[in-house]
């Protein structure tokens, strides 16, 4: 029950943070992503706010095993640049400069009825489902 209620407060104050924010309207990072045109510098100040909140608590859950919840945490991974993350992460890039949206906003933006954001979460899902499945197919 506690990681339920903490995953939930969590993704509460994550969403409110995107539409106090304004991050859920992709015009917003589409502006900020324009950088030859009218740039919108709002993004890189909810960015920094972020980092500025998150550096100390990342510092702090470093030296901890445990979760809030209890729960074991996980080794921290390795640093490997592999071909899949470069392939992976400009497929990414491309669609937040493409569309505006990015995982997280999508969902919030999704959740208020935004028809673009509900056709870009549907994609990403059978996206997500189709790579999962190459990489299923690739180890066996």
């Amino acid at each position: 029950m506690p990681r339920l209620f903490i995953s939930f407060f969590a993704g509460l104050l994550f969403g409110a943070g995107l539409l106090i924010s304004d991050m859920a309207n992709p015009f917003r990072v589409i502006g900020f992503l324009d950088v030859t045109g009218t740039w919108d510098p709002t993004l890189l100040f909810v960015m920094g706010g972020a980092v500025i909140v998150a550096a100390p608590l990342f510092a702090w859950s470093a030296r901890r095993s445990f979760s809030w919840s209890g729960d074991r945490l996980p080794e921290r991974p390795r640093l490997e640049i592999s071909p899949a993350l470069i392939v992976g992460s400009s497929l990414f890039g491309l669609g937040w400069g493409l569309i505006g949206y990015c995982p997280g906003p999508a969902l919030v933006a999704m959740a208020t009825g935004t028809p673009a954001a509900v056709l870009f979460v549907t994609t990403m899902a059978i996206g997500a489902m189709l790579a999962n499945r190459v990489r299923q197919n690739s180890t066996t």
